[in-house]
Parts: C-alpha cells; structure tokens; sequence
C-alpha cells in the first residue's frame, strides 16, 4: 500500500538538484505539501513549479543560505505561513571541499561549518515548535558515510559529518518524548551534482537521489513506536578495488 502523505508538510532544504530535488518530488507525489528551497532564487522558483507540476498547489518556494539564522527561521515560517503547520524537515543542504590541513584556508573551513552544521542547527531550532504540534514530525538530517570513515582530504568535511552524526543522536534524545522522531541517513557515493560536473554516466554504480528519496518515504512510513534513529546506505557492487 502506496504512504500517502496528504496533509502533512515538509520543509527540505538543498532541494534545487540532486538528493534534496529527489526527496521533494517523491514527497509530492506522496500527497504531501512541500517547502523547495537553496540559495539561488532563481533556481528555486524554476524548481518549485516542475515540482508543483507533479501535484499542483502543494509545492512552493522560498530561498534560504542555511548559513543565516535569520533566513532559516524566514524559511520555517513561511512553510507554516504557507501550509498552517510543518510536520517534516529534511536537513539536506551541504557542502563539501576537500583538501589536506595544510592547504586547507580558514574561509572554506568556515563555509563547511556553516552549512554542514550550523545551517541544521538553525533550521531545526526554528522548526521544532511547530513540529511538536504535529502526531508524526520527523526531522531527516542527510549526513555521509563521511561521518565515519575519515579519509585524507576531508579534514573539514569529515569534521562536521562527524558532528552532524553526534548533534542527530542528541537530538533525537532531547526530542523523542516530545513527538519529534529524528534520524540521521549516511549514504555512501550518490552519483549527484555534488561533484563537479556530476552526474556522471560512468558512475552508474553510484546511489541515486531516488534511492535516498525511497529511504525517506520508507522513514515516514514506519509506525509511532518505531524510530531507525541512524541508517546507512551504500552502493551494492561498488567498483572493485
């Protein structure tokens, strides 16, 4: 039996492309009414309305540089303006640069700490309000097999992946009694335009944002007592080494 999301709303930050664009459309055509959001306005409002083509009158835009408080807690509430509630946030928006420490310059650290870890922080904060009026809210944080794994290169990135998994599981403590389920998904390579110049057709054996989008729903559809708080997926027959 198809999850029918009718009358729930989401909010689902980095949506223009990739996972986020993904996880918003099969959000949609699950019935629910969906917030597109990134930094570019243009692409926003380009996006939004093939995603309200899928089902009209439930998907809206509004820009947001996850960076700024502010503007995340403008996003939040012009879901709820816009919908009368929020019953999902996905936390999708990232951002990765990869480089040894000693090449690493202080600007591209900030910017990745910004994103990959105060952008959640504000998102959420300003959310959960409205998310514990709900009877199923979920906050979705997309975090990485980064989180985990540390590799050479990833000094930033691992660091906040790493954070992002530590800052989900207290949230989901503080929040489990509060009716707001929390969990964090680590995917491991998703052929996106994460990568400069993706997606790569070489790179079919990669994750798609429709597989992280299938995750989310089967997320949705679990029962009230039910909470898969961290969940890892990864490709099935990577290249071999």
């Amino acid at each position: 039996m198809a999850l029918d999301l009718t009358g729930r709303s989401a909010v689902i930050t980095g949506s223009t492309k990739g996972i986020g664009r993904a996880v918003a459309a099969a959000l949609v055509q699950a019935g629910a009414s969906v917030v597109v959001s990134s930094r570019t306005a243009s692409d926003v409002a380009a996006v939004a309305e093939e995603i309200d083509a899928l089902g009209p009158g439930r998907a809206i835009g509004i820009p947001c540089d996850v960076r700024d408080r502010e503007a995340c807690e403008r996003l939040i509430e012009g879901a709820v303006e816009a919908f009368g509630s929020l019953d999902i946030l996905v936390n999708n928006a990232g951002l990765g640069r990869f480089a040894p420490l000693q090449e690493m310059d202080h600007e591209t650290w900030d910017q990745q700490i910004r994103t990959n870890l105060d952008g959640v922080f504000y998102c959420s904060k300003a959310a959960v309000p409205h998310l514990m009026r709900g009877e199923e809210s979920w906050i979705i944080n997309l975090g990485s097999l980064a989180g985990r794994n540390s590799f050479a290169g990833g000094v930033a990135y691992n660091a906040t992946k790493f954070g992002l998994r530590g800052m989900t599981e207290a949230m989901m403590l503080d929040l489990r009694h509060e009716g707001v389920r929390v969990t964090c998904i680590m995917p491991g390579s998703v052929n996106t335009h994460f990568f400069e110049g993706g997606p790569h057709p070489e790179d079919d054996w990669k994750l798609k944002g429709e597989d992280l989008a299938q995750l989310v729903l089967d997320l949705l559809a679990f029962p009230p007592r039910a909470l898969p708080s961290k969940i890892e997926i990864r490709p099935s027959m990577p290249p071999r080494k």
